[in-house]
């Protein structure tokens, strides 16, 4: 139980941060004897006072954003509610065929986010014309189809949000970060909403994995100071855990 609750804390800090808390908290899950589809949804309900702690400790650089929020907001709601109607859709056995490749596809993402933040970096430079503001179809379109995923399951939707905003918008990295951090939010609630009147939640887990709230007020406030590399290694090592675990069950 310490263990599981230690993962949701982790998890909140990581998620308000760069992303990918649930290759902290999925793992400790199936060691503990859950189903991937029970650790899953248990573990979606979770981390949304995460989620929303993060949100709130990032609300000054949400200033200005409102209508951008709501816009990005409501393709993020349908996405999160198609992945997780998917999720009950698919027999069992599609889900552990699915996510160990899931799993690897994100590692494979925070091993990039170097390179990923180059990129993003580049775009940043000083650019003759208009900021963009919303990013148009291109960016709704693709928030929405990252949302499908995150509503299936979460691990590094986080780090695709911030790459393709980063790249369809003229805006901080911090700026974008908050805005993130609404998005899984509402892709977290809407799917978590769904799956109570459907699925099967280990409750202990949830009240567990909700110490997320702590650590995602604690990942806003000192956002600046964690290292990207500690990070990336302790996601990767844990990750690379989940996935040989999934391989062998």
């Amino acid at each position: 139980m310490l263990g599981v609750f230690a993962a949701g804390v982790g998890a909140g800090a990581l998620n308000a941060v760069v992303g990918s808390g649930t290759l902290v908290t999925f793992p400790v899950l199936l060691a503990t004897g859950l189903s991937p589809v029970t650790a899953t949804v248990s573990n979606a309900l979770g981390l949304i006072p995460g989620a929303i702690s993060g949100a709130i400790g990032y609300r000054r650089e949400l200033a200005g954003q409102a209508r951008r929020v709501r816009r990005l907001g409501i393709g993020s709601a349908l996405g999160g509610l198609t992945g997780a109607t998917l999720l009950l859709a698919l027999p069992a056995e599609a889900f552990e065929t699915i996510v160990p490749t899931l799993v690897g596809l994100a590692l494979v993402l925070v091993a990039l986010q170097p390179l990923i933040s180059k990129k993003v970096r580049g775009r940043r430079r000083p650019q003759q014309g208009p900021s963009r503001r919303d990013g148009g179809w291109p960016l709704f379109t693709g928030l929405t189809l990252a949302s499908v995923y995150g509503g299936y399951f979460a691990a590094a939707r986080g780090i695709i949000y911030l790459s393709l905003m980063g790249l369809l918008l003229d805006e901080p990295l911090q700026r974008l970060n908050a805005v993130k951090n609404v998005l899984v939010a509402v892709v977290n609630t809407v799917a978590a909403t769904f799956f109570l009147f459907v699925a099967d939640f280990d409750w202990t887990a949830v009240a567990l994995i909700s110490g997320s709230a702590l650590g995602g007020g604690l990942g806003a406030r000192t956002s600046r100071r964690f290292s990207p590399v500690v990070l990336r290694a302790l996601i990767v090592t844990i990750g690379s855990v989940a996935l040989v675990q999934l391989l062998l069950r």
